[in-house]
């Protein structure tokens, strides 16, 4: 493998606003990964509503100092390795970005524990479509929930990322799947992902639908990445002893470090509150992190297991990655508002020559 340069071509924010305002393309010092980390020679940049608060100063558990490039998460080559991480040295990845952001470049530096093979049988730009979305919904609906054959789930956003991932996994497990979607051709794209009921959110109550095709039962799992526009009505329609993911807060993230659960509303709705997390780590780090903060990571081998499984899937047909766009390096700043506009389905893919 040649050498990489001294410096890369990156989108860094200098200030927070729209991306077509404030993203700019600077060149920079390629960086170089530390013990335990790998740096990867981009492919592909898959772009994530997330990233967004990177690029407009909303709510991150993480900010960095101006400027810095966005991006959690990219696809590629590892072209150097730190300390203990060899042994990935020019294998094709998938990875986590370090801290969540520095995705947008040439080359980023990834924790090896959340970086994983992308066999070469999985082509582009379906590769870079697979980690994110694939990997939450598993952690959701099978590692949380153990979703099972015969039961009913209830996935929002189903014309989304992680969401299309959500409906292809339900419907492999067997069970019976209402989704959400906010126009009639995403709704469509529901079906045929392979959800049974694919509700117009802005024609129908979803609530009621459920309701009303559960025989008044409500959903044995709910998985929910909207957040606070959805969770009344959502908690409304599980089932006695269901199951609610926690997946995320698309709808209004200022309330995902604020007090917003109301315990009364879940015990009254007798149901299970999961939250989950994408976020692999090593055991030294997850031990760091609990005594800490108090949280828990999800092991990296656990990580390597949904890897395999979802690579087995896709090259078994049984799921496929949901690609909406594929755009070029340049255009990233547009692909990003498009995103904001909720313009999108499934991932947006970004090229790097």
């Amino acid at each position: 493998m040649d050498p990489a340069p001294p410096t890369m071509r990156a989108w860094r924010t200098h200030e927070y606003g729209a991306p077509v305002e404030v993203l700019r393309l600077d060149t920079v010092p390629v960086p170089a990964p530390e013990a335990g980390e790998v740096r990867v020679w981009a492919q592909a940049i898959p772009l994530n509503l997330n990233d967004l608060e990177r690029i407009t100063g909303g709510n991150m558990m993480v900010r960095p100092e101006l400027p810095y490039s966005p991006g959690m998460e990219v696809m590629g080559v590892v072209d150097a390795c730190g300390a203990g991480t060899g042994h990935l040295l020019g294998r094709r990845v998938v990875a986590t970005t370090k801290a969540a952001y520095g995705g947008f470049a040439e080359y980023a530096v990834c924790p090896a524990a959340g970086t994983f093979d992308m066999p070469e049988s999985i082509p582009l730009p379906g590769a870079a479509a697979l980690y994110f979305p694939f990997h939450l919904a598993w952690l959701g609906l099978i590692d949380r929930a153990g979703l099972r054959a015969g039961q009913s789930v209830l996935i929002h956003a189903g014309a989304g990322g992680a969401g299309s991932a959500a409906i292809q996994l339900a419907r492999h497990r067997g069970a019976r799947v209402f989704a959400t979607a906010g126009t009639d051709a995403k709704a469509q794209l529901c079906r045929e992902l392979g959800a049974d009921h694919a509700i117009n959110y802005r024609e129908a109550d979803f609530a009621t639908v459920v309701l009303a095709e559960t025989g008044n039962r409500g959903v044995d799992v709910v998985f929910d990445n909207v957040g606070e526009a959805v969770m009344e009505d959502s908690m409304k329609c599980t089932a006695y002893n269901g199951q609610y993911l926690m997946m995320g807060f698309a709808s209004n993230k200022v309330v995902a470090d604020e007090p917003f659960v109301v315990p009364r509303r879940v015990a009254l709705g007798n149901f299970k509150l999961c939250g989950v997390l994408l976020a692999y780590a090593t055991e030294e780090m997850s031990a760091l992190v609990k005594t800490s903060m108090g949280w828990n990571f999800p092991p990296s081998e656990l990580g390597a297991t949904i890897m395999r499984e979802i690579v087995s899937l896709v090259e078994l047909q049984e799921i496929r990655p949901v690609v909406g766009s594929v755009v070029g390096f340049d255009r990233l700043p547009e692909a990003m508002a498009a995103m904001a506009n909720r313009e999108t389905v499934g991932r947006t893919i970004v090229t790097v020559s």
